[in-house]
């Protein structure tokens, strides 16, 4: 036994430790609940695909699956940029690798009806002129000089284009009085819109309104449809010398008190004005057939 002497010998007693390793098991984490969610995203994504294509009609199905044949064709009557699938050409003439692709069998591009081209075409001209009053608009606001008359210069949209009117208050006309002479802020006003109205190809109209009150003068054949027509033309100077070009100018008319801006009142201030209108290709073409002889 262990302890006791063994031929004169003591024997040790042999320790036996056992050591038990515990394993801790990782615990669960949440990254199941991100591949559910990206699961379940991806299956409502896949239903409102299968809903979209049962509501879009079958002309339109067809239209967006030649657009995806043939990405680079040009809609509005010009030719493809992607020519060829290859960018060096061949020393055998055209490309023999064109077998795909626009250039394929029963491909064939879409063409819009001239009324649809119209139609892109006058939404982008509308697009021009809304960015011109933003442009008009931002300049009023920005410079001081110009802020203070903000209440008399009037900035709206009309079926012609693009009006800016500049109208007269009680102690703040834009002329002399009974004259076309500009005042000093009216000039201002004028040169700093005439560089504007450069950015956009659409030529203006210019017309010159006075309030009901007969023209007190020494002519006397000079009345308010004379006075407005040389206001009219003063302002057209005035445009010009800011930067605009010349040729812009599609028609320049004096209107006396025909046109009121305020027809309750004749005698308003407010209808003492002149209005400058960046007109859209409808209103120049008819314009432009009634100057014709």
């Amino acid at each position: 036994m262990y302890g006791q002497r063994s031929k004169g010998k003591t024997l040790k007693r042999r320790v036996i430790v056992r050591k038990v390793r515990k394993v801790v098991l990782p615990q669960p984490r949440g990254a199941w609940k991100i591949a559910y969610a990206d699961f379940v995203t991806a299956l409502l994504a896949f239903f409102l695909l299968m809903w979209m294509t049962a509501a879009v009609s079958q002309k339109d199905l067809l239209a967006i699956a030649d657009y995806f044949k043939t990405p680079m064709v040009v809609y509005l009557g010009g030719k493809s940029t992607d020519e060829s699938s290859s960018l060096i050409p061949s020393e055998y003439g055209d490309d023999k690798t064109k077998d795909s692709g626009q250039e394929r069998k029963g491909d064939k591009p879409i063409v819009l009806s001239e009324a649809d081209v119209h139609k892109l075409l006058r939404q982008q001209e509308v697009a021009r002129l809304r960015m011109l009053k933003g442009e008009l608009e931002q300049l009023i606001n920005n410079d001081p000089q110009l802020r203070q008359f903000k209440n008399q210069l009037l900035i709206d949209m009309t079926t012609e284009g693009l009006r800016i009117m500049i109208i007269d208050e009680q102690n703040r006309p834009m002329f002399e009085l009974g004259s076309s002479v500009l005042q000093p802020y009216t000039v201002e006003i004028l040169h700093a819109i005439g560089g504007l109205l450069n950015k956009v190809q659409n030529r203006i109209a210019l017309s010159g309104h006075t309030d009901a009150t007969p023209y007190v003068g020494t002519g006397e054949n000079y009345t308010n449809w004379e006075l407005s027509m040389d206001r009219a033309n003063a302002s057209r100077r005035a445009l010009a010398e800011g930067g605009m070009n010349s040729d812009k100018v599609l028609r320049v008319v004096g209107l006396a008190d025909s046109a009121l801006f305020n027809p309750n009142n004749p005698f308003d201030p407010n209808n003492r004005r002149i209005s400058i209108i960046v007109l859209n290709q409808a209103a120049e073409q008819a314009i432009t057939q009634q100057l014709l002889p």
